[in-house]
This record gives structure tokens, C-alpha cells and sequence, in this order.
């Protein structure tokens, strides 16, 4: 059902096993929904959330194409002889567009995330958790790890290797498209050194990650790309590297299908699991 918003009820999620018993997170679905609307939403939420008067709530998005320009942003982003898109009627007089590859266009925004420019629009699975961080986990690089973890988790079910499989169960994961030894074992989804996000064989980016957090309440969070118009991504050098080094689930599966339904349960349920070790009301 959804409300008069046009947005998904709330829908209680509770995590499946051991960490901690908190509160139900509450998920808001928001469908196809315009960045600056999602942004907006986002900040209210934390407001609510500090005032007490809103729970630790996830929303699930997909934007129209847009850029979104993190204060980590080094010197320029966008890609040589990226062009300027004309303006369209209901632009904002101050907005800024770019031409993207197939004749579509993104808005490009300057946000208070951490991280440098990404990309986001239709075929990623966008999550942006607002929590409250509790005493002692008051981290936000062991937060963007959990978020992580909940991704490589995901994949995990989807026919990807991670490190907490089995070494003969990594064995039967499908092989990837690329050459070398990635192809003999299966695409392996994880973590490489030194930038934040999930990345497949350590060479090729799946997961974008960027938060903020006032006062300690969370906001802004990741894209998944599932499967998204990777030529998009060539108009920005995204999170400061070469455009081909993003990928797609569907591309590092050899292009078989994914049910988008049951990939985005399966990020509800890792997110539930990871976000709960950091999360501060605990149910009585």
C-alpha cells in the first residue's frame, strides 16, 4: 500500500539472529523519486530522529540520472569533453545539467556526504539508512564497514564469492565474464584496500558508499548497481577513478537476470543485521 505521498507504508523489519535485540527498523520505500526529493526527505528524517519524534528508518530509492558531488571531491570530476545539457522547462533557474552518453542527461548537486562524485540513476538499488549511532559505536568507518559487509553479504546469495564462504562452495559459483583467474573461481565480491566501497576481484567496483551524520544520526548511505547504464558513469571520473572500473550485477554474471524483489529482501535483511550492532534504543 501507499500513503497519499505516493510512498510505500512503513514496513517493520527485524533482523534474523544474535547480535542484539533493538527495535523494529522501519523501511520506506520510495519507489522512483527525484534526488533533490530524496535528499530532502533524508534531512527531515534526521531531524525527526534527533527530536525523537521519528525511529531508525531505511529508505530504498531509484533516481533519475544524477551526479552527486561529495565534499571529498578532488580538483575535477567530470570526464574530458563532458558537454552541458541545455536547459529544459522546470529546470531550477540555478541548476546545472550535463549530457550523458545516449542523449540523456543528469542534474549535477554538490552534497555534505564524505567521498568524491558517483553517479546514480535507474537500475541501482539505492539505500540511505538514517540510525541514531550508539555509545561505543560511534564510528563512521565502522559503519561504512557494516554497510559494506551487508552488500558482500547480499551478493553472497547471488552468486558471488566472498571470503566467508567455503572454499568448495566458492567452487560452484558461476564464472564471471572477465579473464584470468577471476574466471576459473567466480567473481569474488569484496573489499580493496584502501577505497571504500564492494569491489569484484578487487578490481572492478559493484557498491558506491558515501554517509553523513549529524549529531550522530546517519544519513545518505549506497548504491548497488544491479543493473544500470554503465556508459553513464563515463561523464565523471567516479570516487576519483576511470569510469571502466565500474560494474553491474548483471554484467559480472554474464549477463543473466536479476529479480530485483528478492535482491533488494536480501540487502533488507543483511542491513538489518549489520545496522542493529550500531543502533541505540534496545527493545525493553
Amino acid at each position: 500500500m501507499r500513503d497519499a505521498t505516493g510512498v510505500r507504508d512503513v514496513v517493520p523489519v527485524r533482523r534474523a539472529a544474535a547480535v542484539r535485540d533493538v527495535t523494529d527498523l522501519a523501511v520506506r520505500d520510495l519507489g522512483h523519486m527525484p534526488y533533490r526529493a530524496a535528499w530532502a526527505l533524508q534531512r527531515e528524517l534526521v531531524e525527526a530522529r534527533l527530536a525523537g519524534t521519528a525511529p531508525d528508518t531505511l529508505l530504498l530509492v531509484e533516481h533519475a540520472p544524477v551526479i552527486t558531488v561529495g565534499r571529498g571531491t578532488k580538483g575535477e570530476f567530470l570526464a574530458s569533453g563532458v558537454q552541458r545539457a541545455a536547459p529544459q522547462s522546470g529546470d531550477a533557474a540555478d541548476a546545472v545539467f550535463i549530457a550523458l552518453p545516449g542523449g540523456a542527461r543528469a542534474e549535477v548537486i554538490e552534497v555534505e556526504r564524505g567521498g568524491q562524485a558517483t553517479y546514480h540513476g535507474p537500475g541501482q538499488l539505492v539505500a540511505y539508512p538514517i540510525v541514531k549511532l550508539r555509545e561505543g559505536h560511534r564510528d563512521l568507518h565502522a559503519y561504512m564497514r557494516a554497510l559494506e559487509q551487508a552488500v558482500i553479504d547480499t551478493l553472497g546469495e547471488h552468486g558471488f564469492a566472498t571470503d566467508d564462504m567455503p572454499k568448495t562452495a566458492r567452487s560452484n559459483v558461476p564464472a564471471s565474464t572477465s579473464s584470468g583467474d577471476a574466471a576459473s573461481r567466480g567473481p569474488h565480491a569484496g573489499r580493496k584496500p584502501g577505497a571504500t566501497g564492494v569491489w569484484i576481484d578487487g578490481q572492478r567496483k559493484l557498491c558506491s558508499i558515501g554517509v553523513a551524520a549529524s549529531r550522530w544520526v546517519t544519513y545518505h548511505g549506497l548504491a548497488l548497481n544491479v543493473q544500470p547504464d554503465l556508459s553513464h558513469f563515463a561523464a565523471i571520473k567516479p570516487c576519483g577513478f576511470e569510469a571502466g572500473v565500474m560494474t553491474s550485477v548483471v554484467r559480472e554474471r554474464s549477463g543473466s537476470g536479476v529479480e530485483p524483489g528478492v535482491m533488494r529482501a536480501a540487502l533488507l535483511s543483511a542491513l538489518g543485521v549489520q545496522l542493529n550492532r550500531f543502533r541505540e534504543v534496545a527493545v525493553p
